[in-house]
C-alpha cells in the first residue's frame, strides 16, 4: 500500500466496480490520459494488487441460489489432516471459499448448492467421503443483506 499513490487507488476502485471499463474511460475518470493509466494497471497487475478480473454470476439464475455455511471440525490437528481436508476441498466445485478458523470449529466453507435435498447429497457423499473431517455445523442463508465483492481500498491522506 505504500507505493501506492491517490490515482492508484482510485484506479483500483473504479476497476472493482467494472473491471470491463476501458482504459479509455479509466482515464476520464481519473483525469490522465489513456497511456499512463494502461501503464499504472499493468504495473499493478504485476505487483499483484489485481489478482484476475471475472464476471459474478447470478446464482439464482443458475439454480445455486441455495447457499450454506458450514463450519467443519477435523479429526484432530494434525498437519497430515489439515492437508488432506484442504486438498480435498479444492476439488469441489460447490465450495467457492474456504477459511481456516479459529475457535470452536477449525475451516469455515461457502457452498452453492440447488436446493436442501442437494446440500443432503453434498454432505453425504461430498463432504461424507473425507476422512480427516470429524463433525460439521451447517448454517443456512435465508437472505442475503449485502454482499459486497470488493476489498475496501481507502484513500491516502
Amino acid at each position: 500500500m505504500d507505493n501506492l499513490d491517490n490515482i492508484d487507488i482510485s484506479i483500483l476502485k473504479h476497476l472493482q466496480e467494472n473491471s470491463n471499463i476501458t482504459t479509455k474511460e479509466l482515464a476520464q475518470k481519473v483525469s490522465l490520459s489513456s497511456t499512463p493509466v494502461f501503464e499504472r494497471v499493468k504495473q499493478l497487475e504485476r505487483k499483484g494488487y489485481i489478482k484476475k478480473y471475472m464476471a459474478i454470476l447470478d446464482e439464482e439464475k443458475l439454480n445455486r441460489g441455495f447457499i450454506v455455511f458450514c463450519f467443519i471440525k477435523l479429526k484432530q490437528h494434525s498437519k497430515t489432516y489439515g492437508q488432506d481436508f484442504m486438498k480435498e476441498i479444492n476439488n469441489i466445485d460447490e465450495i467457492t471459499e474456504c477459511y481456516n478458523i479459529s475457535g470452536e470449529f477449525d475451516f469455515m466453507i461457502k457452498v452453492y448448492v440447488r436446493d436442501m435435498k442437494e446440500y443432503q447429497d453434498f454432505v453425504l457423499n461430498r463432504l461424507g467421503l473425507i476422512d480427516s473431517i470429524g463433525s460439521l455445523q451447517s448454517t443456512f442463508v435465508m437472505a442475503e443483506t449485502k454482499h459486497n465483492y470488493g476489498i475496501p481500498v481507502l484513500s491516502r491522506h
